[in-house]
């Protein structure tokens, strides 16, 4: 993740440092993981992009051959070998052992937690925050809010995943190689909120 937050790491440690309980602690242990599976992302747009441009460079060169000779071109098992590669990546940022689903699994714990207060306190919650301002509903859109734009990122990345080893047009792989890498459905707000998550449940200092 750019900025200060790859300079943070919130492990088990930390949480065990802690004295809050019950919601307070679960709502924390949440932030932490939300943390940390954003780092996850991460590394794996990363490594995506670099597998990617070897594909968009070696699906270029073949093209290239292709046009200026009439005997068949070598590299064909590398460029699968490399689709390969991004897929399996793809895939550990969407499956069941992937980043995105445990983030919904993140959420819908959220939105667990904030059915337990309405249901202990009525729907206008408990009258103290756990934290320091925000009640379990603002936790719950936040937590909403950084799953969607995952959501809307992974469906993009699938379109790239399909197109990019059959395009031929260098203009358009440089897009396809543009919109991996910055990542247009997780704008710098999507890592704003998440600092303001950490902020309000303690892992950052105010």
């Amino acid at each position: 993740m750019e900025g200060e937050s790859r300079d943070v790491t919130v492990t088990s440690s930390n949480r065990k440092c802690s004295a809050v309980t019950g919601s307070a602690r679960k709502i924390r242990d949440n932030m932490a993981d939300w943390h940390n599976l954003m780092l996850k992302w991460d590394k794996l747009n990363e490594d995506g992009f670099s597998v990617a441009s070897n594909v968009v460079n070696l699906r270029l060169s073949q093209s290239s051959q292709l046009s200026s000779s009439s005997a068949p071109t070598g590299g064909a098992a590398e460029l699968q070998d490399q689709c390969c590669k991004l897929q399996h990546i793809f895939d550990k940022m969407v499956t069941m052992v992937g980043v995105v689903t445990k983030m919904e699994n993140l959420m819908t714990s959220q939105r667990g937690l904030h059915d337990l207060e309405e249901f202990q306190f009525g729907p206008e919650g408990r009258k103290c925050p756990l934290f320091h301002t925000w009640d379990t509903k603002e936790f719950v859109g936040a937590c909403h809010f950084l799953w969607e734009s995952f959501v809307q990122e992974v469906k993009l990345k699938q379109i790239i995943l399909q197109e990019v080893a059959h395009t031929t047009s260098a203009d358009l792989c440089a897009v396809y190689l543009s919109c991996w890498l910055h990542q247009p459905f997780n704008p710098a707000h999507t890592r704003h909120m998440l600092e303001a998550l950490l902020l309000e449940t303690g892992h950052r200092p105010l």
